[in-house]
């Protein structure tokens, strides 16, 4: 829901994952309440995931395969100060771990292929989700440490 912010005793009107249109960021001051609502959590993480701004949901999250833009085109917001390290690669690794190995041990188990067949099939596939999933993952995180509050002073 969105609060009309030159009206605050206004009734909020629902928002699927947000503003419509963006929303300029700029810097809280200590002490200072924020004039625009915070993003809800899954709607964060979903733009991130999309690679779209987690506050405005309108600009691109990365300039790169996996470089952050340093700030948000549509808002202004600083992607860039919020630095994901290395949470990325360890929630990748975790999905695609137990989303490929219930598959290699069922067909280990039901037909016991050679190991040349096993290098075969499973490391490109492994590579292949890795790679493929890297993205979309960094985004999602980005998206979440935006909303814990990360990256502000």
């Amino acid at each position: 829901m969105q609060r009309n912010v030159t009206n605050p005793n206004a009734t909020p009107t629902p928002t699927p994952l947000g503003p419509a249109e963006p929303v300029r960021w700029s810097p809280r001051r200590a002490g200072e309440a924020s004039a625009e609502p915070d993003v809800p959590l899954r709607a964060a993480v979903w733009r991130g995931l999309n690679n779209r701004c987690p506050h405005c949901g309108q600009g691109r999250v990365f300039a790169g395969y996996l470089r952050v833009a340093p700030e948000c085109a549509a808002c202004g917001f600083p992607l860039g100060e919020v630095r994901a390290d290395d949470a990325p690669p360890y929630f990748t690794i975790f999905l695609v771990g137990h989303l490929l190995l219930p598959p290699v041990l069922w067909v280990e188990r039901a037909y016991q292929p050679a190991m040349w067949i096993h290098m075969a099939v499973w490391l490109p596939l492994f590579a292949a989700a890795g790679t493929l999933l890297l993205r979309p993952v960094k985004g999602a995180t980005v998206g979440l440490m935006h909303r814990l509050g990360f990256g502000r002073d």
